[in-house]
């Protein structure tokens, strides 16, 4: 197990970190709040807050927050997901006390000034136009929307009509509930010591806040299908949507081989057979949005829309075959999955997120089980996921 340490702060707030030696250090703080939290008419409030947290506050400017970590040769950034929202910076590890102070300033203590509230608006209602105008990014919203009930399932972004209707004392009154420590993780992955980790969130992060503690939520599944015609476009992108084990189930291991084997990579079965024998599309792949709260499995393709029907037929029977799956492909597939999660894990940023999604939906120290875990799995562990399921679909395309 890697050199892995935790600690609770006398005002709630987690602190985990991983220590190593290479001599770069990422700085992540994340409060367990997303957009699976909102309701219809504030669908898109967690993402405002995310950008609005990097304009200003009491002790910095938004120039300030960005120059200070750069001149340090530091990389800035945050990111919103269903069910958490987190900021980070990358940078020597020799800057971890300024690397906490300002990421601990931009999460406690925005001011969300009314200037920056109209003009964020704007840029993210060029984001939501942005996505839209991706027929693969669309594509993957909207199957979601597919297989959950509302208000769960709704673009992340929320849409144009409820960015601008938000008001800053709406914004402030939701941040001021949620980011408080109780709700919120600080986790540093690089070379730096425990104590002294802990002697900087203790000076930076000993914010005294108790708002709302959020908990588990009960998501609705449904499965339903949904198609859009456009004739600015030449392919048709494809998804078909099915619900998987989410992070807190015991088959999200089996999950996880299940889509290396099935979509994942060259090797993959959808990609030989959909591409390579038939050359029926350039694109096609499985992914997995997981979390505490759902789990799902999206398969995807473009391709030309007078194959789309041929397209879904083979992908549904890919899908089906796994049920046949052997020991052998077995064992290769899980070293290739536990190869796979060797390499994403050497960048500090891609164990920052790991460390954190999973202490939010179960505990961090899991993702240092996960060779142990993924060579547990059974044949029948996997087989069984190919059986008795239904398929959302949406397709966007001429």
């Amino acid at each position: 197990m890697a050199k892995f340490n935790r600690a609770v702060l006398e005002n709630g707030l987690t602190v985990i970190h991983e220590k190593r030696e290479v001599p770069v250090t990422t700085v992540m703080i994340g409060v367990k709040y997303g957009s699976m939290y909102e309701s219809l008419e504030e669908k898109g409030i967690a993402h405002f807050m995310e950008h609005l947290c990097f304009k200003g506050t009491e002790k910095r400017t938004t120039e300030e927050i960005a120059k200070v970590l750069e001149d340090k040769g530091g990389e800035l950034n945050a990111f919103t997901h269903e069910e958490m929202t987190a900021y980070h910076v990358r940078l020597p590890s020799k800057h971890l006390e300024l690397a906490v102070d300002v990421i601990s300033d931009i999460f406690f203590n925005p001011i969300f000034p009314i200037a920056e509230i109209e003009r964020e608006s704007n840029v993210i209602c060029e984001e939501i136009k942005m996505y839209k105008d991706s027929p693969r990014a669309h594509a993957m919203d909207v199957i979601k929307n597919n297989l959950y009930e509302k208000p769960f399932g709704g673009f992340i972004t929320g849409s144009q009509e409820t960015v601008k209707s938000m008001t800053r004392d709406q914004l402030l009154a939701k941040h001021e509930s949620v980011y408080v420590p109780k709700n919120s993780v600080l986790c540093v992955v690089g070379n730096n010591s425990f104590e002294d980790v802990l002697k900087f969130a203790k000076k930076y992060s000993m914010v005294e806040k108790s708002g709302e503690i959020l908990g588990k939520l009960d998501i609705k599944k449904e499965i339903k299908s949904s198609k859009e015609k456009r004739d600015n476009l030449m392919q048709t992108n494809l998804c078909l949507g099915i619900h998987f084990p989410g992070l807190a189930e015991k088959d999200r291991y089996s999950a996880e081989i299940f889509s290396a084997i099935l979509g994942e990579g060259m090797s993959s079965r959808l990609f030989k057979e959909v591409r390579e024998k038939k050359g029926l599309v350039y694109g096609v792949k499985s992914a997995l949005d997981l979390g505490r709260n759902y789990g799902y499995m999206v398969l995807w393709a473009g391709c030309d829309s007078k194959n789309r029907n041929k397209v879904i037929e083979i992908c549904k029977e890919e899908f089906a075959k796994m049920k046949d799956l052997t020991e052998e492909e077995l064992v290769e597939a899980k070293e290739m999955v536990i190869g796979k999660d060797i390499l994403h894990s050497e960048g500090s940023n891609d164990m920052a997120i790991q460390l954190i999604m999973e202490e939010f939906a179960t505990k961090a120290e899991n993702v240092y089980d996960f060779e142990k875990k993924i060579n547990s799995i059974k044949l029948e562990d996997v087989q069984g996921l190919a059986s008795n399921v239904e398929f959302s679909e949406f397709w966007v395309g001429p």
